[in-house]
């Protein structure tokens, strides 16, 4: 079948983990959401896991039994289960739920496209999507994940690191994920828009991972030493963008920074 997924090599996957089931599992999942169609075979899931069909396929039905997966013909999916547990988990985040308190009752944010992003590693993870401009519909959805450089609230997200961490995460010559003809090219040209972007106290990308959208973000404050890297993000059309509607937007996201951060102030 056509897929763009490099096979991994027969490493034992889980063979060290005190839980190597476990360790296979969740390792499924991901194979499964990183497929470009979103199905796999019992070939393919073997050959990632880099272990014998015979115990891919025991471990696929203990899956599909839970409902974490789903089998149509040869194939495998993800199943509706986990979409049942990823709203669970929303839904116990009291920030996702002031986010969209928040903006319906914005004078600006209410008519446009806003979300909630969580830093993980080099990416960031959409946690929720407040859709107030339907035009707006080209960009990142709940759940998706997007590499920093190219969005703005990756950026402000990691421009509130150390140097010394982002220097390890991203050297000079590093060569960046490019989704359109502005994205940034390498480690360099990243580092080199974090000083603007803590001088200023927000992130703007433009077009960089859509054509004809801009972006601008803000992080929300850390609740306690071990809070979640959360941050905020507008998106609106760039024919129509002006810097007037941006420093709205921007007083906006920081009122609402404010709220998630601080909640009793």
């Amino acid at each position: 079948m056509a897929d763009s997924r490099t096979p991994k090599a027969n490493d034992g996957l889980g063979s060290a983990s005190p839980a190597p089931a476990v360790t296979r599992a969740a390792a499924v999942l991901e194979s499964l959401a990183a497929s470009a169609t979103g199905r796999l075979t019992l070939s393919d899931l073997a050959r990632d896991l880099g272990i014998p069909k015979s115990s891919t396929s025991n471990l696929l039905l203990a899956l599909e039994e839970a409902r974490l997966i789903s089998r149509q013909g040869a194939e495998y999916t993800l199943g509706r289960k986990l979409v049942e547990l990823g709203a669970a988990y929303l839904s116990r985040l009291d920030e996702v739920q002031e986010f969209y308190r928040f903006c319906e009752q914005a004078p600006t944010l209410s008519g446009e496209t806003v979300r909630i992003a969580m830093l993980d590693g080099s990416n960031v993870i959409y946690l929720a999507r407040y859709e107030g401009h339907p035009a707006v519909r080209l960009t990142s959805n709940i759940g998706d994940k997007m590499p920093v450089s190219l969005c703005a609230v990756g950026k402000a997200l990691i421009a509130r690191l150390h140097d010394h961490d982002i220097d390890a995460m991203f050297a000079d010559d590093t060569e960046l994920p490019v989704l359109t003809p502005k994205s940034l090219r390498t480690g360099a040209e990243l580092k080199a828009q974090l000083e603007q972007i803590r001088e200023q106290g927000y992130a703007f990308e433009d077009e960089e991972s859509t054509t004809g959208v801009v972006c601008l973000a803000v992080t929300v404050p850390t609740r306690g030493a071990h809070g979640p890297s959360l941050g905020l993000s507008v998106t609106a059309l760039k024919a129509t963008y002006s810097q007037e509607q941006g420093a709205q937007m921007v007083k906006e996201l920081k009122e609402l920074a404010r709220s998630l951060g601080n909640p009793m102030g």
